[in-house]
């Protein structure tokens, strides 16, 4: 089966797991883990920040990011579709206690215009103030797509002027700064926090690292033991993400390629299915709203022909290319999309001729 429902299917690598197997271990929510320590050092300096925190999940990340930047109250300004109103379970109103107000968004970027209107430092008459603003990048529901460095030093500028953190999350932001040939420490000086996952296209098997001021990050750790993320021997996990940093983050270029690939691949099939020009990563999204199938009836149908994929949508599918997709899965997926088109379209016409 040639899996592409997401990068979170990467199994870690033999070197992952001998480092694994090896890792010094302590008790990190007491005297500390060695192993989770040099991996948050590694984390604070690839992102250029002070300090950094192991948690759990890249949803953990950016709650305990929320409640750590705000302590519960105020306005979170964000793009309506990013993974924290999406995927996390409403997290930030029954958790974090926070009111978020959606920002129409252009691929991912909050319009500026209007974050500009409602940013405001302090409460008002008619105006909660502003606690928070989030993005993401690269964008998930945006296919991946990547929030350009103007865009980051713009919205920086907006809210630094208002005093308002802003946070990052940057789930897939290695991916980001190997689309834009900038390291991601490039990326995240634009932002207050960062928070990043190693068990993506890094492959870890666990993991992510929250990123920030040294004060934040104290906060950070206060919060995470709140919900419940106190971490033990950790560093067990803390190894493979270790690995990730030092060896996984340069082959991601092999991953936008092959996404790239497939959705030229699609194209040719039918132009309306994907358009390889909004392939800036390795997420590709597959419109299916015209074949007269739903997504639910392809999934089947791929799945059935060799080729496990997800539904973004009623009528969109979702690919995800990782280390685990080499050239000869990108030809095979391919190919089963055409028989699987062809199939679904004669389907389609003996249902039409029956109608009639």
């Amino acid at each position: 089966m040639i899996d592409l429902r997401s990068d979170t299917v990467t199994l870690p690598t033999e070197e992952m797991r001998e480092a694994m197997r090896r890792a010094e271990l302590g008790d990190d929510s007491r005297e500390g883990d060695p192993t989770v320590r040099r991996l948050e050092e590694a984390a604070a300096r690839i992102t250029g920040k002070d300090a950094a925190l192991f948690v759990a999940s890249g949803t953990m990340s950016n709650l305990v990011a929320l409640l750590a930047h705000t302590g519960r109250g105020g306005e979170v300004l964000l793009d309506g579709d990013c993974h924290i109103m999406r995927s996390e379970m409403g997290g930030i109103a029954s958790l974090a206690g926070l009111f978020y107000r959606p920002i129409p968004s252009r691929r991912g970027a909050p319009d500026l215009d209007e974050i500009g209107e409602r940013l405001s430092e302090k409460l008002s008459a008619n105006k909660l103030a502003t606690a928070l603003v989030c993005v993401e990048t690269t964008h998930n529901s945006a296919g991946g797509a990547v929030l350009p460095l103007d865009y980051m030093a713009r919205l920086r500028a907006l809210t630094a002027e208002q005093n308002v953190p802003l946070h990052i999350d940057g789930a897939r932001v290695f991916n980001a700064a190997v689309a834009l040939g900038v390291p991601a420490a490039g990326i995240a000086r634009h932002g207050d926090s960062i928070g990043f996952c190693v068990s993506k296209g890094l492959s870890a098997p666990f993991g992510s690292v929250l990123c920030g001021s040294a004060d934040f990050i104290e906060k950070a750790r206060a919060y995470r033991r709140m919900v419940g993320g106190g971490l033990r021997q950790a560093g067990i996990m803390a190894a493979a993400g270790l690995v990730a940093l030092e060896r996984m983050i340069d082959r991601l270029a092999e991953d936008h390629r092959r996404a790239r690939r497939i959705a030229e691949g699609l194209h040719a099939i039918d132009p309306r299915l994907t358009d390889p020009r909004l392939v800036e990563t390795n997420i590709v999204m597959v419109d299916v709203g015209h074949t007269g199938s739903d997504a639910k009836t392809w999934i089947a149908a791929l799945a059935k022909a060799g080729l496990a994929s997800g539904a973004w949508s009623r009528n969109a599918l979702r690919l995800v290319t990782h280390r685990h997709i080499d050239d000869a899965a990108v030809d095979e997926t391919i190919a089963i999309f055409r028989s699987v088109a062809a199939a679904l379209g004669r389907s389609e016409g003996s249902a039409l001729k029956r109608a009639v």
